[in-house]
């Protein structure tokens, strides 16, 4: 008997801002690709990532759940001193996405970023899946794949990989090289292609010579500048190009969920209009993101739709596609969007919640209004009318900021504390926030 269930393909770019794109208002033609991928699909136009840094969010994209209930999703993000720490990574105990779909039948990969554990006790082949290519850590040079330690950080499964390249176009060629692999074999795929672009160093791929050059002095942000960034968007875009021709030339396109987003807002030289702040604020500026989904069979082109929604919601509505239950022993806190892939208007609002040791920051979204605490100072916005977060409505109705700040206070006591040796990495924090 055919298995008829749906491939599914989760991308995600590391850093990207929410109008770096074109089909988000890009003001540079960096991503015909993923352009195409939206006018054919579904583009939503208010989704957020769980988290406005790196851990967190994948954190959550793997299990489906609020990230805060795993004690290593309180780094922010993790860094290389949790190498040796067993609390510091994705539990292998712990249901995911890919596991819960590899038991249902599914073949899985991870082709890239990881940045959930160091090995030998966590890692990809611990928590789903059955092929990984990429690198471990946050951030590794493009080139040489070494981490700002030096540390050289390309695998192939559990192995150190020494190969040459410029690492977008290696995750792309094996992405590609594995569709074509395990298409059309019997059984559907679910694959993860988590870019490390465009998150700093930033380099393309014809800097590698300057790339040498430098390298003993690479993580201080060497030779950045707005024209190197938007060129590494578009080489990813290229990239994914690549996996959707193999998906045509395969026969799978027509029956293949793609979603693509970013793990959180944008970062020094990414573009985030008109938005507020970037990555590692929460303001909307580091945690509304892109989010686009293409499924032939299902979604029909050109739509746009306004629905809230999480990087856990996209964890439950891709079990939900390959019709797998999530362990009822750890249940989803996201919610699925099948219904809004099949008729895109708004088909449900509840609230959603963010958390951070940084700057003691919180917030609450629900409907239009956003809850937010920064500093010690409270903030309550419409953010429908006021995507930019300047008006301070807090001393205008008080009782709904009471009301939201209870909400949270609600939610933030079924989740576990922040431990008080969590790591906070610094960060680009949110500019002009406007005063109580």
């Amino acid at each position: 008997m055919t298995d008829t269930r749906p491939n599914l393909i989760f991308m995600v770019a590391d850093d990207l801002g929410y109008a770096d794109l074109g089909c988000y208002g890009g003001r540079e033609p960096v991503s015909p690709v993923l352009d195409r991928l939206a006018a054919g699909g579904i583009r939503f136009t208010e989704g957020y990532a769980n988290s406005p840094v790196c851990s967190p969010t994948r954190f959550a994209l793997m299990t489906g759940r609020y990230q805060y209930r795993l004690r290593g999703a309180a780094e922010e993000p993790i860094s290389a001193r949790s190498r040796d720490d067993t609390r510091l990574g994705l539990s292998p105990e712990h249901p995911t996405l890919p596991s819960l779909l590899r038991g249902a039948g599914y073949r899985t990969a991870l082709i890239g970023k990881w940045h959930l554990g160091y090995p030998p006790l966590f890692g990809p082949l611990h928590s789903g899946y059955e092929r990984y290519f990429g690198p471990m850590a946050g951030g590794v040079d493009y080139f040489s794949h070494c981490d700002n330690n030096g540390i050289h950080d390309l695998w192939d499964g559990h192995e150190r990989r020494v190969e040459r390249g410029y690492l977008t176009d290696l995750l792309s060629a094996r992405a590609s090289e594995w569709i074509a692999e395990v298409a059309g074999r019997g059984a559907p795929f679910m694959l993860s292609l988590h870019y490390t672009a465009p998150h700093w160093p930033w380099e393309t791929r014809e800097d590698e010579a300057r790339s040498t050059e430098v390298r003993d002095n690479l993580f201080h942000l060497h030779g950045g500048n707005i024209h190197t960034y938007r060129r590494m968007i578009a080489q990813m875009d290229e990239g994914i190009g690549r996996v959707v021709d193999t998906l045509e030339r395969t026969g799978q396109l027509a029956n293949t969920l793609l979603v693509f987003t970013s793990d959180n807002g944008g970062e020094r030289f990414s573009d985030n209009w008109p938005l507020v702040g970037g990555k590692m604020d929460l303001t909307e500026g580091g945690i509304r993101v892109p989010w686009i989904a293409h499924w032939p069979q299902v979604i029909a082109p050109g739509a746009t739709t306004d629905q809230h929604c999480l990087t856990m919601d996209w964890s439950a509505t891709l079990l939900a596609a390959a019709g797998v239950e999530a362990d009822p022993s750890y249940p989803l806190d996201g919610l699925s969007l099948l219904p809004v892939l099949r008729e895109p208007v708004r088909r449900f609002d509840r609230p959603m919640y963010w958390r951070m040791n940084h700057r003691g920051q919180r917030a609450c979204r629900s409907g239009p209004w956003k809850y937010l605490r920064v500093d010690g100072n409270d903030y309550l916005f419409d953010v429908v009318s006021d995507a930019r977060e300047r008006a301070n409505l807090a001393a205008h109705d008080p009782a709904r900021l009471a009301r939201m700040r209870d909400a949270w206070e609600a939610w933030n006591a079924t989740m576990p504390a922040i431990p008080a040796d969590a790591n906070v990495s610094l960060g680009y924090s949110a500019k002009d926030m406007p005063q109580r």
